[in-house]
């Protein structure tokens, strides 16, 4: 069995029913909104967002949406993240459940700001 690979964020999105569609395009248009310098990219078949390096990947699974804000992003927000089940990056908002986008937001522009320090000091 052949599964294409994405290879824009609106193929992405297209793939999924329209229930879950709505919520990845609210998502999408959170961290547009977060970065807006910011340049959308698919890498490891996720959507991702990329300035002076990647600030978040998301994607979709049959009961969660994935926000994957690298170690830090997610160290950073240990507490507001903990209600959600997680891993060392990544988080897992369920689909039962309301979205937290405000906290999708503060998550992005610190990953925003983190990048542009480290490219700073390069």
């Amino acid at each position: 069995m052949d599964i294409k690979k994405p290879e824009n964020i609106d193929e992405y999105i297209g793939a999924f029913p329209n229930d879950v569609q709505e919520i990845l395009e609210k998502v999408r248009a959170t961290i547009q909104k977060a970065a807006p310098d910011a340049k959308e990219k698919i890498s490891y078949a996720m959507p991702a967002f990329e300035q002076n390096g990647i600030v978040v990947y998301f994607a979709a699974f049959k009961n969660h949406i994935g926000l994957y804000a690298l170690p830090s992003g997610h160290e950073a927000f240990t507490e507001k993240l903990s209600k959600y089940k997680s891993g060392k990056g990544s988080v897992q908002f369920p689909l039962k459940e309301a979205i937290p986008y405000d906290l999708i937001t503060e998550i992005v522009k610190f990953r925003v700001k983190e990048n542009l320090e480290k490219a700073k000091k390069k």
